[in-house]
């Protein structure tokens, strides 16, 4: 504060006490010996500039929200410390701002008491959403759970809830609780189902590794027999896809050992073929010129012929023998068609020249002949009496039965 300002506010008597203006009257303020009265007013003008400085750094204070309980504090201490000043200056106005920072309390304890419900209530909601993910996953079937997922879940969920519990405003103690015992009991429940889950996955397992182990053995006791066990094996395979899962580790080794055994005879049956490969060569470079000779046979049509010569085929077919494993089918269904041509030709004949079937026949073209003959007479008669109906009526049914007959080849 100016000297000539302090002079407006304060002045010093003959005996040096120091007197601060205040409204139409005047405080003392208090001495300052062995001082020039410059002096002992600009020591007391200083600590009116401090406690002016208090007041706005106070109200500096209001401005960026400072909490209202600290402000209360402040304000109280300020009005404490301003009637009881020792100071010259403006030290109503100074009452006047404090005053003023003690009536924006009001709205700003409303404010804050309202932000701080506002946050308990985002905080309330934001922990019940994680209560309720928590619930969500403890309602998934067991059966169906995907259970890695689930647990990376719900550690994320609990990671999540305790950094809320950290940085998140404090909730109330029963609302914290009744949350915590919900989150809990999720939590238990999804472990119960996960061990449960794993406590039978593991008694599965050890059925299907013992299961596994029988099939193993009896898969290695089938090498003895070389190629001929291969149905027996196959079935053992089909028995090892339904024995169920071992687990990674148990499978891989059991599997291991399992193909290990089928390997040995298929590479038994692999040197066999190759030795009947070389061994019956040459008979199948026979069969297939004997096909060759016997293929002209499709476009047979003398049955007897066609016959005999197909027998004569098949003789030295039988004479010839095996023929490598891979080629058996192929030349077999060559063999196979032309028996089916030659039958064919057979039972074609059989049904031409069948007697039960040319008596009937027979039968029945007599019956058709004489049928025929009265009704050409029915017919006659009609148009000798010029019936119209009668006639159109006779003449169909005559018409019918010469269509029957020619279908006989009457």
């Amino acid at each position: 504060m100016a000297s000539d300002e302090a002079t407006t506010w304060g002045r010093v008597d003959e005996n040096g006490t120091v007197y601060v203006r205040y409204e139409d009257t005047e405080r003392t303020v208090g001495e300052y010996p062995d001082a020039t009265p410059d002096e002992a007013l600009a020591y007391f003008a200083r600590k009116y500039a401090d406690l002016e400085g208090q007041v706005k750094i106070a109200e500096q204070r209001v401005q960026r929200g400072a909490s209202a309980n600290d402000v209360a504090r402040t304000v109280e201490h300020l009005t404490a410390l301003v009637a009881e000043a020792r100071v010259v200056g403006d030290i109503k106005s100074l009452e006047t701002r404090v005053g003023a920072l003690s009536e924006q309390l009001g709205s700003l304890t409303k404010e804050q008491a309202e932000q701080a419900q506002q946050a308990l209530n985002d905080a309330l909601a934001h922990r019940t959403a994680l209560v309720e993910e928590a619930e969500a996953l403890a309602a998934v079937d067991p059966a169906r759970a995907q259970w890695k997922q689930i647990t990376a879940q719900l550690d994320d969920v609990f990671a999540r809830w305790q950094q809320h519990q950290h940085d998140g405003p404090r909730i109330p103690k029963n609302e914290a609780n009744e949350l915590w015992k919900r989150f809990r009991a999720a939590r238990s429940t999804v472990d119960q189902h996960r061990r449960a889950f794993y406590s039978e996955l593991d008694a599965q397992h050890r059925d299907a590794r013992t299961r596994k182990q029988e099939l193993v053995a009896q898969a290695e006791a089938l090498a003895p027999r070389g190629s001929d066990a291969i149905p027996d094996y196959r079935q053992l395979l089909d028995d090892w896809k339904n024995a169920g899962r071992a687990g990674k580790r148990h499978d891989d080794a059991l599997w291991a050992r399992f193909k290990a055994a089928g390997d040995v005879l298929f590479e038994q049956r692999h040197a066999e073929s190759a030795a009947e490969n070389e061994e019956f060569s040459a008979n199948l470079e026979a069969k297939q010129a004997l096909l060759t000779e016997a293929e002209p046979l499709l476009q047979a049509t003398d049955r007897v012929a066609a016959r005999k010569t197909l027998t004569g085929i098949q003789r030295r077919w039988d004479e010839i023998g095996k023929v490598p494993r891979g080629d058996v089918r192929r030349v077999e269904d060559r063999l196979r068609a032309i028996e089916d041509h030659v039958r064919g030709l057979e039972d074609a004949h059989w049904k031409e020249s069948n007697p039960e079937r040319k008596a009937r026949q027979t039968g029945l073209a007599s019956q058709l002949e004489d049928a025929i003959g009265k009704l050409e007479a029915e017919l006659a008669a009609a148009q000798a009496t010029g019936d119209a109906r009668k006639i159109k009526d006779a003449q169909e049914a005559l018409d019918a039965r010469k269509i029957w007959l020619d279908a006989l080849g009457g």
